[in-house]
């Protein structure tokens, strides 16, 4: 295996950085790598985190589970990549300093924009080499998801992977045209997109549930030992979703919250001007679970404030499930307190 004009041998572990351009600073500018490549032969899997420069979450997760006692790479190779829009991450900007989207720039090219490039050379540096990949987002600014798995689930690779996981929540997605997952999977490259917390934050429960999610799927793969659940989460698979928006423009004063179980008819959110007058107020219109959510109290009419998913019948033992991550979650583990 080369990456960037580096061998990677069975048995290396190598931390590298791939060139990327230089600023008009004259400062270069590259990509961090760390790779692990056990002695046996196996799959090849990415981890990628702030391909949207603002979503911070997957960074702490990548660096927590390369210092896990957990992680111990027995078979393939694991490539970890904790900040691939090194561009956004250093303006705390979820796009690159063209404006454009990275998730939207694949596969790129060597020639076209700076995002193209970048795209470029990621997917080619990286992704060519793998068989598996794990994508790792969080909701846009002011904006939270819940810890939850999107993937292609008609494949049943990769829906295998999903349930694998381990979170509660599966939600099948389309590809979307210029986004990694897109190409990686046009380059028969299996692959997940795990979605928690929300821009410029770090949440705990995202955090956790990312590090355990990633290290139960590289057991699937049997890429690290198998270690036994005290209780296993059992995933339900959402295969639609819609978002609720505002209908006028005002002060929310919210019922609501992330996780959550609704009923059709239940009051999610008041509307209110800035002398508390009511102007609307938010129903949910069918049965399901608040998967994201706006988090600022001010909405402009149309403004995207609830994410709900359906599950149909199952909906009580999915919020069951939810409580359960919630619960299981410690106030705080850096992931390193074994070792030390």
């Amino acid at each position: 295996m080369i990456i960037a004009g580096t061998e990677i041998k069975p048995g290396q572990q190598k931390q590298i950085e791939i060139p990327v351009a230089k600023l008009y600073t004259d400062t270069n500018i590259s990509i961090p790598v760390h790779i692990t490549r056990a002695k046996r032969a196996g799959p090849t899997v990415f981890i990628s985190a702030a391909v949207h420069g603002d979503e911070l979450n997957g960074i702490e997760i990548i660096r927590r589970l390369i210092h896990s006692p957990k992680f111990n790479i027995i078979r393939g190779c694991l490539i970890a990549v904790p900040m691939v829009n090194i561009y956004g991450v250093l303006n705390q900007s979820r796009y690159m300093p063209d404006r454009r989207d990275l998730n939207r720039s694949f596969p790129g090219s060597e020639k076209g924009s700076l995002a193209g490039r970048l795209a470029h050379i990621f997917l080619n540096e990286v992704v060519a080499h793998c068989n598996y990949g794990i994508d790792l987002h969080t909701g846009a600014i002011h904006r939270s998801n819940l810890p939850q798995i999107r993937g292609n689930l008609n494949d049943p690779e990769t829906k295998q992977l999903a349930e694998a996981f381990g979170v509660p929540v599966i939600l099948n997605s389309d590809l979307r045209d210029g986004s990694l997952r897109e190409a990686a999977v046009n380059k028969d490259t299996k692959i997940l997109l795990y979605e928690a917390g929300e821009a410029l934050r770090f949440d705990e429960l995202s955090i956790q549930s990312g590090v355990k999610g990633i290290l139960k799927v590289l057991s699937h793969l049997k890429m690290v030992k198998k270690r036994s659940s005290r209780r296993k989460l059992a995933p339900y698979i959402a295969y639609s979703s819609s978002w609720l928006r505002a209908s006028a423009s005002g002060i929310v004063s919210e019922y609501a919250k992330l996780g959550d179980l609704v009923e059709a008819g239940d009051r999610l959110a008041d509307i209110n001007s800035p002398f508390g007058k009511l102007i609307n107020q938010v129903f949910a219109k069918r049965s399901g679970i608040i998967i994201g959510k706006q988090n600022i109290p001010l909405v402009q009419e149309g403004d995207a404030m609830y994410h709900l998913a359906y599950f149909g019948a199952e909906q009580d033992e999915v919020a069951e499930q939810i409580e359960s991550l919630q619960e299981s979650i410690k106030p705080f583990d850096n992931g390193l307190t074994e070792k030390q």
